[in-house]
């Protein structure tokens, strides 16, 4: 057993939970408790998640663990804020599609935001669209 799964045990994941995370990596499921999975449990709570609503993003996107918290997913959701949706919006898109805070702002998810802003839809339509349905945003 690993130092990620005893962490992530410890905190509540069941071990059909830990199953599915570990057969998403190739490799054995080493990642690193305090620089990987920490961090990112801890922001998933700062963003108003429960411990279950944690666990289900996690389960639905394990890879979650290797994004940058800095560069990508915190910019993202901050992003979503100034788009007009509010905590409990962003909240809700990232439970219901986890990797929409692992697309980039420039590749994925604005040219999306202008296309749909081009088909006439105002900014609440746009924060109600990736509410949702955040999967139309990758």
């Amino acid at each position: 057993r690993t130092m990620a799964e005893a962490h992530l045990s410890s905190v509540g994941f069941s071990h059909g939970e830990l199953c599915t995370l570990k057969s998403h990596y190739v490799r054995r499921f080493d990642v690193d408790v305090d620089i990987n999975i920490k961090p990112v449990l801890r922001w998933l709570k700062d963003l108003g998640m429960t411990d279950s609503e944690v666990r289900k993003a996690v389960v639905r996107c394990p890879m979650i663990f290797n994004v940058d918290l800095e560069t990508i997913s915190k910019p993202v959701a901050l992003w979503l804020k100034d788009l007009g949706m509010d905590g409990a919006q962003v909240k809700k898109s990232i439970v219901t599609f986890p990797s929409l805070i692992m697309y980039t702002l420039e590749g994925n998810l604005q040219p999306t935001v202008k296309w749909l802003k081009e088909l006439g839809m105002d900014g609440s339509q746009v924060a109600k669209m990736i509410t949702l349905h955040p999967q139309l945003m990758g």
